[in-house]
Parts: structure tokens; C-alpha cells; sequence
């Protein structure tokens, strides 16, 4: 004869599985479970966590219980406890701003590129997107001199999947730079740029030391005239300056950061199905 449990009740109601409370680390992605808005937390606002996705959109949400979900699992978010240091915090973002992908493995390079005018464009944009660049596997070339732009594109052949994005100098109504970009229509180039004579000027002077950029005689070479009205000795002296200055997308103006944003988002953006 079989026992039976009498000490079980049959009409209770199941037991409800616990949702797991996990700490809203920097970085941590989770996606919203009722709007599906999917992101890396950034910091916490009025006691909401603020998610950013990809594309750099921020959104805020309360810490409601099982409001998250991580790789489809329902979670509760918790706000983490006040160990970490402010430069351990740091170590969560890129200087571009974006969040840092630790343990990063180069994966094969694009066909796309981007390219720039000259050596120091290029340097400064490894300077702040190193990373960025690096995870999406885009390589950045000198050009030097958009004078050639033309020819370097049709010498390259670009089509789905082989864009280019190019990012230029003193890019202002009437200037040589924007007649020589203005007869460029392949829909698989995008031009962009800053308004400023020499990309030295795309740093704010404050964190070079300087209270504003000098003003360069005309006729003059732009650096060679900054270098002597500052005392930076040759050239080469002073962009070892401005690119130590330079720590991360802060230092930058916004007209250079825009541009370089558009670009990177042009060459890595997915070919339709």
C-alpha cells in the first residue's frame, strides 16, 4: 500500500521561482523588459539607472524588481556597493566615451576604411577612438591632402560593404577643401569635417595650457606660426604637446567629435538582408 503525503497541501499555489538580484555594475548590458530598449549601465540619475545603447541613445529606468532581463533571464537590478573606486570606474569606458570591451581580441579588418588628411588627424583619431576602432575592426589611413581624394577613391573602388569615410580639414562654405568634396556623390563615401584650419585647433586650447589658439598671419604656415607665438620650438615639438594634452573625447571640440562619430557609424553599418 502506497503512503501518501497528508502534510502537503494540493490547493496551495506553486512556489514562485526568485528572481536573482544582480549589482548594476558600469558596463553591465541588460535590456528594459518592457520596452526592450537594450543597453551598457553609465551611472544612476534620482535613483534610476541610465542604460546607453549602442549608437550612444540614453534612457532611464526605475530599479523595479524582475524589470531586467540578461541574456533573456529576468533579473532585479540593485544599485552596487560603493567599493569601487572612481578609477576603477574609469577603466569602464573608452576615451571616446563608449564602453570599454575588456579582454578585446583584434578581429580581422574591415574593408571599409576611414582616412584622414594628414598623420597628426590620424594619430589624434587613435588617440580617443583606439578602441572603438578596434572593436569594430575599422583601419584609419592618411591621406595626405584632400587634393588627391578624387583619384585615391576611384583608385580604392568602393561598393557594399568597401565604404569609405573621410574626414577633413577646414570643411567651411568657399574654402579649396569643400569645392574639391563638393563633386563627390558615391553614395558609399561620406565626407565630414571640422571647421578648423589644422586639426591642432580641434583641441581645446585649455588642454594644451593655452587660453586660445594664436591667430596666424595669413601667408604664414599654420603651425610653424602657432609654434613660434607659443614658444613650442619646431613643429614636431608642439604636436608632441597638443597630443599629450589630449586624454580622452572632453579635449576635443564637438564639431570633430560629430564628424568622426558619423563616420565610424558609415563604415561599420550593417549591409541590408
Amino acid at each position: 500500500m502506497r503512503s501518501h503525503d497528508y502534510g502537503r497541501d494540493v490547493l496551495s499555489a506553486p512556489k514562485r521561482r526568485k528572481v536573482p538580484e544582480v549589482p548594476a555594475e558600469l558596463g553591465l548590458v541588460v535590456e528594459d523588459a518592457s520596452s526592450g530598449f537594450c543597453g551598457a549601465v553609465v551611472r544612476f540619475e534620482q535613483g534610476r539607472v541610465v542604460l546607453e545603447d549602442r549608437r550612444g541613445g540614453t534612457r532611464q529606468f526605475p530599479l523595479l524588481p524582475a524589470a531586467f532581463l540578461i541574456d533573456g533571464a529576468p533579473v532585479t537590478l540593485t544599485r552596487p556597493a560603493p567599493s569601487a573606486t572612481p578609477a576603477a570606474a574609469a577603466r569602464a569606458f573608452s576615451a571616446s566615451g563608449s564602453i570599454r570591451v575588456e579582454g578585446l581580441k583584434a578581429r580581422t579588418a574591415r574593408d571599409s576604411r576611414i582616412w584622414v588628411e594628414g598623420l597628426h588627424d590620424a594619430e589624434l583619431v587613435e588617440r580617443v577612438w583606439g578602441h572603438d576602432l578596434r572593436v569594430e575592426g575599422v583601419v584609419v589611413e592618411p591621406l595626405d591632402g584632400v587634393d588627391v581624394l578624387a583619384a585615391r577613391i576611384a583608385e580604392f573602388g568602393t561598393g557594399p560593404g568597401r565604404r569609405l569615410g573621410v574626414l577633413v580639414d577646414h570643411l567651411v562654405p568657399g574654402s579649396k577643401e569643400s569645392r574639391l568634396v563638393e563633386g563627390i556623390t558615391d553614395p558609399d563615401v561620406l565626407v565630414t569635417g571640422h571647421p578648423y584650419v589644422d586639426v591642432w585647433q580641434a583641441v581645446k586650447p585649455e588642454a594644451v595650457g593655452i587660453a586660445a589658439w594664436p591667430v596666424v598671419p595669413r601667408g604664414v604656415p599654420w603651425k610653424e606660426g602657432v609654434c613660434a607665438e607659443l614658444g613650442w620650438g619646431e613643429t614636431w615639438e608642439g604636436w608632441q604637446r597638443v597630443l599629450a594634452g589630449v586624454g580622452g573625447f572632453r579635449d576635443l571640440e564637438p564639431s570633430i567629435l560629430g564628424a568622426v562619430e558619423r563616420l565610424i557609424d558609415f563604415v561599420t553599418e550593417p549591409l541590408p538582408d
